[in-house]
């Protein structure tokens, strides 16, 4: 039975989450709207079935990112896991194990480098940046040993599923959306944010504190593997360091999208809106003419603008 008093606390923990949301909200659907002006092509199904596949792989990973900073860690390797699902994809789907064996086989490479890492992180008590580090090294290793150089292939049919005239990508993201959403309902989801919030407290109270975290890392790489096999649906090939851009890109995303570093802090939607963000950003840019150089320049003072907002403003509130 729901009391009214659980009611008030269940409100009150969602308005603290979705604090600045709708300003990032209102700040997406201007480049959106923005986009389509230059772009009119935009609003046709083709349209969005180009940008949400554009768009996809950068969800994927920061929804990835978003995770394991909300339990207060994060991880330097998802670049090199992204680069491993490619490979393994390309590897794979074109033999004996054929397109089902192939997503079998990235999806188990990315949630056990991830359940592994989360292990030595959380169990040896080690910095989860060193570990991750250390591990985007190896990770990048092996897949240049599986595919020394761009090749492979993905069979045709599946290329054109994924990453045809079709919006599948923007399904996907629904989808993954939705199991996020499930994922939540479970204990190890309802864990999460205590875990990054207040671990001690926390575990005192019986939260499962380091298997929350050791799932987190799990799901993590399971999404960045997942982001590497639909660029290799997407170019048709594998390629052993596709993915060296998604790392800083990934918490550039969820830092947009109000993920704190310190854990506990931020929501999915959010993460992925911030991703959504970074996107739009790049194509408009892109059709106003900015020179690759001013691009990166204009995403980095954009993004420094919506990190330093919320701690102006609340430090404004503090001092009223």
């Amino acid at each position: 039975m729901i009391r009214s008093g659980d009611t008030a606390l269940y409100w009150r923990a969602q308005r603290e989450r979705n604090r600045g949301l709708l300003g990032l909200f209102a700040v997406v659907a201007a480049f959106l709207a923005l986009y389509a002006y230059l772009f009119p092509g935009l609003l046709t199904v083709a349209g969005i079935s180009k940008f949400a596949q554009s768009w996809l792989p950068l969800a994927l990973v920061a929804m990835a990112q978003a995770i394991l900073m909300l339990t207060g860690g994060i991880s330097l390797a998802i670049g090199a896991t992204v680069s491993l699902g490619a490979v393994i994809a390309a590897t794979t789907m074109t033999g004996y194990l054929g397109v089902a064996g192939g997503v079998v086989a990235v999806s188990a490479a990315g949630l056990a480098i991830g359940a592994l890492c989360g292990v030595i992180a959380i169990r040896l008590r080690l910095p989860a940046i060193i570990v991750t580090l250390a591990a985007a090294f190896i990770i990048a290793g092996l897949a240049l040993l599986i595919l020394p150089r761009p090749g492979g292939a993905i069979p045709g049919w599946f290329s054109d599923l994924l990453a045809g005239n079709t919006p599948a990508a923007l399904f996907i993201l629904i989808f993954i959306a939705l199991l996020w959403k499930l994922y939540l309902a479970t204990p190890l989801g309802l864990s999460l944010y205590a875990a990054g919030e207040n671990p001690v407290g926390a575990y005192r109270a019986g939260v499962p504190v380091d298997a929350a975290r050791i799932a987190a890392y799990a799901i993590s790489g399971l999404l960045s593997t997942l982001a590497g096999l639909f660029i290799a649906a997407q170019t048709g090939s594998g390629d052993p360091v596709i993915g060296q851009a998604f790392t800083l890109n990934s918490i550039a995303a969820a830092v947009l999208g109000g993920v704190g570093f310190l854990g506990g802090r931020g929501t999915m939607r959010g993460a992925i809106a911030g991703s959504l963000l970074l996107s739009v950003m790049i194509n408009v840019m892109f059709f106003l003419g900015f020179s690759p150089v001013a691009q990166y320049v204009a995403q980095g003072l954009i993004i420094i603008g919506a990190v330093a907002l919320p701690q102006i403003t609340a430090r404004f509130r503090r001092t009223r």
